[in-house]
């Protein structure tokens, strides 16, 4: 009796520690998770903008309205990659209301009523309802259909209503954009001093000839560089480094595929179905109703895969071929004879000799070329030799050969022409001559118009569930095996089928990482961001794709600490290239002498070249590439004069101006000034969204949510 009152005599308490837990379950996430200012701060946050926070719930909100609008437009759910853009144009949407609207208040820029019913009925309809009011079979616009849906507005769903208003609203929001860029482009300007500028560099020649002597013909391994060298190369040159918020991870991953005991069991599965097909009185929905890909009914010669074109010749009504192997796919396939088609279908290879943009005396010498090379074929010569060895297309790496291809214009008129004029296939007896230069052409396969009726079944084959179960045992197996970056490397050691990536600073919102893509990335990224995720962390197994993968954190870097380890592999080779600079200068010493003689008593790695006809503008020194130090000191430079050994972009140089010719004298560079400023208006769109950005101090969370 005593245990009953003492049980009711603690009831009470029970009863509230009951209704506190429930209290707790229920908004516990929001108390004890900081999304409430009860315990300060707001995890519900996806970022600010201008001062402003933005909440998850009214970004959210944004994002489910332009789903909505997707889904209404293209009829189909979104994927992940539509996801990704939409939460994107949902941010962008923000980013416009909140930071270009203040800007937009500044200079008192507005779109009227009256300025948006003109946009939409009036004289000056906007090119986005000028293309949904298009007839698509016409391809005519007519005003009187906008009107006639203006006035049926109010009878249609709400949800079309809703479309209708959004797609106004953005109306006025891309009017505002265009007036506001087009204020900030009437203001970009180039004077005449830059464009003078502008003329010289691109018209002032200069032959130059310089001694250069590459950084690489010094081995890395001879050069150290220590942490203090970086620490102040980086001191120095700190403005070319912005810090990021970024991780570093090596990963291996465990492939889940298909093995060979799934390999057997499809192709086992594909004999049992090509009974079927060849039983079928209606193959063709057979054959649909039982691939994985889906195959056009009529094929060409050309459309085939190689295998069942082989098999042409022995083709019978009803006849059932393969199973035939591509890739990760089994395709069987029945004949129902054949048709003609509109078009014909050849196949033809050829060596071109180019002559586009050549002088009429260098067009002449091309023919004579191109008739030599043709006399060596019909004297016996290999085509496809020579047509690595001579043509001027990429087709020349296959011999020539364009494969299959049909006389609907594919091919420019003169080629198509003498192609599809052949009766048989061989070499066509003379040249023939295109926009693009002289053509000698051999038709491997004679036009045909014939399409063949193939029901076709595809089986992808996939990994069973066995075969996954054994890669997750795998993948298990490592991660229980290793919690530390030593003991990660360790097993990879062991294990020579393991293959080890890097991936280098991924920003917080990546959704790739290397080859590796999908929603599933996402984890990987939110793990190696997770504040509890230390540096030589090892994760558990992550599911991407057809695949088990396994991270280890290396490194972190943060936007407002740079550190010489969020750039080391850049420093290190920056500095190694100064130390092998001073190197190669030192033993230059004080050369003297023809640069060939300096190069002779240098030794090994030393080149000595000549460029002709070099500008300021694209100047390009042969072996050491785009230097433009090196071009100024070179136009600086009086013929006859060389400049002392210094370190170059890409090795060490001496420079000698051989000739200069200035540019001519003009009394208008109006041609000049209007390049800048076109080259300049071309970027300003960029510009005013990274300005404004900066302005607003916009700071972007999303990634911690999705």
């Amino acid at each position: 009796m005593s245990v009953i009152n003492k049980i009711r005599e603690r009831s009470g308490l029970a009863v509230g520690i009951i209704a506190v837990s429930l209290i707790l379950f229920i908004v516990g996430g929001d108390l004890l998770g900081g999304r409430s200012l009860l315990f300060g701060g707001n995890q519900q946050e996806v970022g600010e903008i201008a001062g402003q926070s933005i909440d998850y719930q009214e970004f959210n909100a944004k994002v489910d309205e332009l789903r909505a609008q997707f889904e209404q437009q293209s009829g189909r759910a979104p994927v992940d990659q539509d996801l990704v853009q939409i939460r994107e144009q949902a941010w962008n949407q923000l980013l416009f209301e909140i930071a270009y609207q203040k800007e937009f208040d500044k200079l008192g820029l507005q779109v009227t009523s009256e300025e948006l019913v003109d946009m939409v009925q009036g004289n000056n309809i906007s090119p986005a309802v000028r293309q949904a009011f298009t007839n698509p079979q016409t391809g005519v616009f007519d005003k009187s259909s906008i009107i006639s849906y203006l006035k049926g507005l109010k009878n249609l769903p709400a949800q079309q209503q809703a479309a209708w208003a959004s797609f106004e609203k953005n109306l006025a929001s891309d009017r505002l954009r265009e007036k506001y860029e087009g204020l900030m482009r009437l203001s970009v300007f180039a004077t005449t001093a830059e464009a003078q500028k502008e003329y010289q560099a691109q018209n002032s020649k200069a032959n130059v000839k310089f001694l250069f002597v590459p950084y690489y013909t010094i081995n890395d391994t001879t050069v150290k560089v220590t942490d203090s060298q970086l620490e102040d190369y980086l001191s120095k040159h700190k403005d070319e480094y912005p810090g990021s918020d970024s991780r570093s991870i090596q990963y291996v991953t465990f492939s889940v595929a298909p093995s060979k005991e799934d390999s057997s069991a499809l192709y086992t599965q594909i004999k049992s179905l090509a009974r079927g097909l060849g039983a079928a009185t209606n193959d063709s929905t057979f054959a649909q109703q039982n691939s994985d890909v889906r195959v056009p009914l009529y094929l060409t010669a050309g459309e085939m895969p190689e295998q069942l074109r082989a098999a042409i010749p022995t083709f019978a009504p009803g006849g059932i071929y393969g199973p035939f192997r591509e890739g990760n796919t089994y395709f069987i396939y029945k004949y129902g004879g054949t048709k003609r088609d509109t078009n014909f279908t050849a196949r033809a290879s050829h060596i071109l000799i180019q002559t586009k943009g050549l002088a009429d005396s260098a067009k002449a010498d091309a023919r004579r070329r191109a008739e030599g090379i043709l006399k060596q074929i019909q004297g016996g010569a290999s085509f496809e030799a020579l047509a690595q060895t001579n043509s001027d297309d990429g087709s020349r790496s296959v011999g020539g050969d364009l494969g299959y291809f049909k006389n609907n214009g594919q091919m420019v008129k003169p080629f198509e022409t003498a192609v599809f004029g052949a009766t048989s296939a061989g070499l066509i007896p003379r040249l023939v001559e295109t926009e693009f230069g002289y053509h000698i052409i051999n038709v491997t396969q004679p036009k045909t118009n014939v399409l063949y009726r193939i029901a076709a079944i595809g089986k992808a084959i996939t990994p069973s569930q066995t075969t996954r179960d054994e890669a997750l045992r795998k993948a298990d197996q490592f991660a229980s095996d290793v919690h530390t970056k030593e003991e990660f490397d360790a097993k990879v050691k062991e294990d020579k089928s393991l293959v080890v990536a890097t991936a280098d600073r991924i920003p917080e919102g990546a959704n790739q990482i290397n080859a590796l893509t999908g929603s599933e990335v996402r984890q990987i990224v939110r793990w190696a961001f997770n504040d509890k995720t230390d540096i030589n962390s090892v994760s558990e197994p992550f599911e991407v794709g057809d695949q088990y993968v396994i991270a280890v954190l290396t490194n972190k870097t943060a936007k407002d600490k740079v550190s010489i380890n969020d750039f080391r592999n850049e420093l290190t080779a920056k500095v190694r290239n100064e130390l092998k600079g001073e190197q190669i200068i030192s033993k230059l010493g004080n050369a003297s002498g023809t640069l060939e003689s300096i190069s002779q008593k240098y030794g090994a790695g030393a080149l000595v070249e000549t460029v002709e006809d070099i500008n300021l503008a694209t100047g390009f020194l042969r072996s050491a590439g785009v230097d433009p130090v090196a071009l100024g000191k070179a136009f600086g430079l009086k013929p006859g004069k060389r400049t002392k050994p210094f370190a170059g972009e890409g090795g060490v140089l001496i420079m000698e101006a051989v000739s200069l010719t200035p540019a001519p004298a003009v009394a208008d560079y109006a041609l000049y000034k209007t390049q800048i400023q076109q080259n300049n208006t071309q970027r300003v769109g960029f510009y005013i969204n990274e300005a404004i950005k900066d302005a607003a101090k916009v700071e972007d969370r999303r990634a911690k949510f999705y």
